[in-house]
């Protein structure tokens, strides 16, 4: 059957690889972006060079109207919804617990939980074969921080992750008789923009010896992850936290 994935994020970082890397396995592609149109045109144009259809739709994901009309117009222009990568996420500035705003927080929140949430109710919605779908998959992006805490950087980002996880494992298990597989990703040190954004465009090179590998990923290397998790090759594979750390 004809595969169309949602990637949220998708136009640059591991987000923009993924979508990549799933038109190169045939998937149509839908990227959800907020505000880098450019680098989501980029993608796409991208992704179409693979033989593949692909659509861009601007959508904050922590906004329930708009992550439903982002689904109706996937549903519209593409076709039936196979799969949902839940990429879309943000750190906040990199600092101490004590140091960060409330607003901060709560913006983490709505987009990497809430966001994630929304956007995994209406993909199960889509997919369901207790609803009338014909299944599919879902693969969320945490990150190794859900398990080390991130002391002194972003404990917030990394409880929001956790977060993440616990919504894997519950959601693999609601809907594993519905045809639904759900699993999730957890990424260490990845070279992408982030790092820039969250006040440290160095970041992935410094201190290597706290990676065993002793050096950054790249976001290909977590796409390849995500492309197995969607792929027949998982079929068996729900509830799973893969982690692509490094040996971290």
């Amino acid at each position: 059957m004809d595969q169309i994935t949602v990637v949220t994020g998708g136009g640059r970082g591991i987000g923009a690889a993924v979508a990549l890397r799933l038109a190169r396995a045939g998937h149509g592609i839908a990227i959800g972006y907020e505000r880098a149109r450019e680098r989501a045109e980029e993608t796409a144009a991208a992704v179409r060079a693979e033989g593949v259809r692909c659509l861009t739709v601007q959508v904050d994901t922590s906004v329930a109207e708009q992550v439903e009309a982002l689904f109706d117009t996937v549903k519209a222009e593409l076709g039936t919804i196979t799969g949902l990568v839940n990429n879309a996420g943000i750190t906040g500035p990199l600092g101490r617990f004590t140091d960060a705003s409330p607003e901060v927080m709560r913006r983490v929140v709505d987009v990497n939980v809430t966001g994630a949430l929304l956007c995994a109710r209406r993909a199960a919605r889509e997919m369901s074969t207790r609803l009338g779908g014909r299944g599919g998959a879902i693969v969320n992006i945490s990150s190794g921080a859900a398990t080390t805490g991130s002391p002194g950087e972003y404990v917030h980002y990394a409880a929001s992750k956790a977060a993440v996880d616990a919504m894997t494992v519950g959601l693999s298990k609601e809907l594993a008789q519905e045809g639904i597989r759900v699993n999730s990703v957890q990424p260490g040190m990845v070279v992408t923009e982030i790092h820039a954004a969250m006040g440290d465009p160095e970041r992935p090179w410094r201190n290597p010896d706290r990676v065993p590998m002793r050096r950054p990923g790249e976001p290909e290397e977590i796409a390849g992850a995500v492309a197995w998790l969607l792929s027949p090759e998982a079929s068996y594979t729900s509830g799973a936290v893969l982690r692509v750390a490094g040996g971290l």
